[in-house]
Order: structure tokens, then C-alpha cells, then sequence
């Protein structure tokens, strides 16, 4: 149904002094902290799980070398492109009677909104749903999970099995997990921490235990180790779009994790229909976000 003069009977009259209810000031993009973006020509991308090579074994003089045949595919992640648009209707008499030339500029700006902020809340669903075992990634569990499959029959844990609030210890604790983790074949790598992501309500929290100098909540005199080594070098990002009020996340420095890929971008269009005269605006954009390795990310429900 198209917007008439009827839904806008004061914004054609003389002498109208402020509107209000459409300029609220909004939070930059804050998926941007949490998902690596990459562009698609493709209605899908898929991406491989790969099995590299174990051990190496003793070879004794004179004897012949083993060869590993186990390196190959083990599974993978796919992203479809999604097609997200909206769109509203101005009748012909409503734009004729528009004395401040500005409905379809007003209205057009709040459609990018609508667009933009649905897509805040699309990526921080991912991590809304981090925990659910009814989400799950090309591993077959949940995107934060305490048994992620390897091949080697190793699993790595990327989630607090105990529910724990965010402090001092239970950061150093994740810190630890994280540098724990092996690959395909059972082999640890360098795997780090580099980001926090946090709900508003720990914001706080956060700010004193990367910020102080000292341990935090303690009556000891002791340096915070985690300010001094600096295990956490892109610091915290508030996110506000999440919904559980002390979840808790650490961003990870493992490839090819959390990703966005952007297929076609944002755009807003108007057209007139001859007929009734009426004008269409429209905004259009597809993408796909999820993840591909869940040890991208390590996160901790709380403890409520």
C-alpha cells in the first residue's frame, strides 16, 4: 500500500517547526569488529576443511621412509548470498503537496537505516546463537563448542563448559585454552587471542582489566599480567546488538574464521508507475555471514 497524504497530513502544512522520531543518533558499524568481509561473484562460496601431515617417524639407517597418506579433505562451510531489501510507496498527490520538497530524501535515509541495522543484527546473531546445537558449522557442531571434531580424534574446545563470568582469572584462563588448541593432526599451533567481544554491560568490567596497570578486584599489589604482555593487542569492542548481557568473546588470530561475504552493496532506487502516478523507492543488498573455522572465536555464556 502506498504512503498517502492521508499518514502525512502534517508534514504538508505550512508552519511545522521540528520532526522528530526519525534522527536518532546511531552506533558505527559494529559487526565490522567481528567479521572478516570478503566480496562473492557467486550465489554460494564454499570453503574446505583441509588434513595436513602428522609426526614425522623415526627412519633407521638403511631403511625406507614412511609416507603419510592421510592429508586430503575433511569438510566444508558454505555461505548463500541472501537477498535483503525493503521498500515504501509515495502517492502522486503526497509528493505534489510536499511543500518541504523532502519526503523521498526522508524517507529514502531511513531505508538505509532499516538495511543497515538489520545487518547489525544478522552478524551479531551468529554469536547470539554461538551456543545453540541447533546452529551448527561445517563440523557438525555449534559455532562455540567444548568437543570440535578433528581427524585425528583430538577435539578442541572453544567454550566454557562451566558458565563463567568475565574477570581477570577466567580471561587468562580462555587466554590458556586458546594456546592449547591443535589442527587436523593432533598438532599445536600458535593460536592467540586479539580481540574481546563484549555485550554493554560488561564494557565496564572490561575496561578496568585491560586498562589497569594492576590486577583488578584484588587486594595484591601484583602488575596485571595481561596489560603487560599484551595478549589482548586489538583490545575490546563493544557490541550492542548482543543479547545475552554477560556472554563474553574472544576474536582469535585462526584464518578464515568469522566471515561476511558481501555480494552486492547496499543500494536505493525509485522508480514512478505511470498509472497512479505513485513513486517506489526500494533498497537492495545480498550477502552471507557465518563462519567457516569455529577456532575463530571462543566464547563464554556467563555464569547466570
Amino acid at each position: 500500500m502506498p504512503i498517502s497524504r492521508a499518514q502525512l497530513e502534517k508534514e504538508l502544512v505550512p508552519g511545522l517547526h521540528a520532526l522528530i522520531g526519525l534522527g536518532y543518533e546511531d552506533y558505527q558499524r559494529e559487526w565490522t569488529e567481528i567479521f572478516d568481509v570478503e566480496s562473492s561473484e557467486r550465489s554460494f562460496e564454499e570453503e574446505l576443511k583441509l588434513v595436513g601431515f602428522g609426526r614425522s617417524e623415526v627412519k633407521d639407517e638403511g631403511s625406507a621412509v614412511t609416507f603419510d597418506d592421510q592429508a586430503g579433505e575433511v569438510w566444508s562451510a558454505k555461505y548463500v548470498m541472501t537477498t535483503f531489501a525493503l521498500g515504501f510507496v509515495l502517492t502522486e498527490e503526497a509528493i505534489e503537496d510536499d511543500l518541504y520538497d523532502s519526503l523521498g530524501k526522508r524517507y529514502a535515509t531511513q531505508l538505509g537505516r532499516s538495511m543497515a541495522k538489520t545487518k547489525e543484527y544478522n552478524c551479531a546473531n551468529v554469536l547470539n546463537f554461538a551456543f545453540s546445537a541447533s546452529v551448527t558449522g561445517g563440523d557438525g557442531v555449534s559455532l562455540c563448542n567444548v568437543a570440535h571434531p578433528t581427524y585425528s580424534g583430538q577435539t578442541n574446545s572453544n567454550f566454557a563448559a562451566v558458565g563463567t563470568d568475565l574477570n581477570e582469572g577466567t580471561l587468562e584462563n580462555a587466554i590458556i585454552a586458546i594456546s592449547q588448541w591443535v589442527d587436523e593432526r593432533g598438532l599445536i599451533f600458535a593460536a592467540k587471542a586479539t580481540k574481546m567481544i563484549i555485550p554493554t554491560g560488561l564494557q565496564f568490567i572490561a575496561k578496568r582489566i585491560l586498562a589497569s596497570p594492576y590486577r583488578t578486584a584484588t587486594g595484591d599489589n601484583d602488575i596485571s599480567a595481561i596489560v603487560e604482555m599484551g595478549v589482548l593487542p586489538e583490545g575490546y569492542a563493544v557490541n550492542h546488538y548482543l543479547t545475552d548481557s554477560d556472554a563474553w568473546f574472544l576474536k582469535t588470530n585462526v584464518p578464515d574464521g568469522l566471515k561476511l561475504f558481501q555480494r552486492i552493496e547496499m543500494e536505493t532506487k525509485k522508480d514512478g508507475d505511470f498509472n497512479t502516478g505513485n513513486v517506489k523507492f526500494k533498497s537492495r543488498e545480498r550477502y552471507a555471514v557465518g563462519w567457516t573455522d569455529a577456532l575463530g572465536l571462543w566464547g563464554s555464556q556467563g555464569a547466570s
